[in-house]
């Protein structure tokens, strides 16, 4: 009858089980071209980009996940605010690639992007930011 009277409910994206079982056992760049809506393929790309010194290519990787998973998220109900668990598995390549591309925008000198992304990360989870290495 009240709801939530601390906030809204979490939002928890749809399983993916197809597209994560590929992209477990498999190359980001398949998965993205077969599902170009799969957050965690981009993030995953993004990733690999970082680790491999390219922060342009990982800041464009990262923000076409951040934006699919932004979609993904207003279809499941987030009204632009309230939680998005890193506890579900799902959620992860949103918020991987939000943290991505806030290490790309850091990497860049874009420290307004990465101010951004990173309270917005904590926002989400408070335990994400230690997951993906932004403490």
């Amino acid at each position: 009858m009240h709801g939530n009277l601390l906030g809204p409910e979490p939002t928890l994206l749809p399983d993916r089980a197809e597209a994560q079982a590929a992209l477990d056992g498999g190359d980001p760049v398949e998965v993205a071209t077969r599902w170009p809506d799969f957050s965690e393929a981009w993030a995953a790309l993004a990733e690999r980009s970082l680790a491999a010194d390219e922060p342009i290519a990982a800041y464009a990787y990262a923000r076409t996940g951040y934006h699919r998973g932004l979609d993904q998220l207003r279809r499941s109900g987030w009204k632009g605010f309230g939680p998005v668990p890193w506890s579900h598995r799902p959620n992860q390549g949103f918020l991987r690639a939000l943290a991505a591309l806030a290490k790309a925008a850091k990497a860049i000198d874009d420290t307004e992007e990465y101010e951004r992304c990173s309270t917005f990360l904590a926002d989400s989870d408070p335990a994400a930011p230690a997951q993906l290495g932004l403490v």
